[in-house]
């Protein structure tokens, strides 16, 4: 009898451990977009084309979160450069169960501009990003499974294909690459729906911020036509305070200097 009890407390710990495909992504985006309380960085977006032709698009990032992972979440996003996009901001409300609320905030024209639910896998100012990459695809949007786990560049990671469980979505299915030891997203394969491979992402560099593993070169290629839109965060930290009030209209037309500079 004690040894069949020594037995099963051994084995407690493997099924412990025995992740299924939604579990394995509801820690990896905890990982990836919900790290401290708040966050923020300085960021410089290259647009590159199949030609090598360079555009930059350099802002500050500010995220903050209303409670646990999973949980509600508010960005704020400020344009430096380039001339035609300086001074523009643009907001997210994210929620968990429902389309999330976004703001952008015209200069030329003066002008707040609420973007359609529907618009969330549009380009995000021109870069291969959507709008949905910047905040987060909802979990329960899709249906995961582990595939398989193979090493990425040295890293043991799990392969989840996940699915779209409704039928307006723009991709057939995609592969995830999660690192096992940071849950961070390594690696995504998009595909279309007639299963040919359209998009590309990948983590490029990850570094350790006040103790959150943090992405801080990022890559999303249109295999398509060629075109790549690269991320570097010039500056990250967490948890600085960031108010709840920053994230309101009003602020979108005048974005207090603190925060953005």
């Amino acid at each position: 009898m004690r040894l069949w009890f020594a037995l099963l407390a051994a084995l407690v710990p493997l099924q412990v451990l025995a992740l299924s495909g939604e579990e394995v992504m509801k820690k990896s985006q905890a990982a990836f977009l919900y790290a401290g309380r708040d966050f923020k960085a300085r960021v410089v977006m290259k647009l590159i084309n199949k030609d090598g032709q360079e555009r930059i698009r350099e802002l500050t990032m500010l995220r903050r979160n209303s409670g646990e992972a999973g949980g509600d979440q508010k960005y704020f996003m400020y344009f430096f450069q380039p001339a035609d996009v300086k001074d523009m901001t643009f907001m997210t409300f994210k929620y968990p169960a429902k389309d999330d609320d976004r703001w952008l905030f015209v200069p030329a024209l003066n002008m707040v501009k609420r973007i359609a639910a529907q618009d969330k896998r549009s380009s995000f100012v021109g870069s291969d990003f959507t709008y949905e990459d910047v905040s987060g695809r909802d979990i329960e949007d899709d249906a995961h499974a582990i595939e398989r786990e193979e090493k990425l560049g040295g890293r043991d990671c799990y392969v989840v294909k996940s699915t779209p469980r409704a039928g307006d979505a723009d991709f057939g299915h995609r592969f995830t690459w999660v690192d096992k030891a940071s849950l961070l997203p390594l690696k995504e394969e998009q595909y279309d729906r007639k299963g040919v491979r359209y998009k590309l992402f990948t983590a490029d560099e990850v570094a350790e911020v006040k103790g959150f593993p943090t992405v801080t070169r990022r890559t999303m290629k249109n295999l398509q036509s060629g075109h790549r839109s690269e991320v570097r965060y010039v500056k990250s930290d967490y948890d600085l305070g960031i108010e709840d009030s920053l994230f309101t209209e009003r602020f979108l037309r005048q974005p207090p200097r603190k925060w953005i500079e």
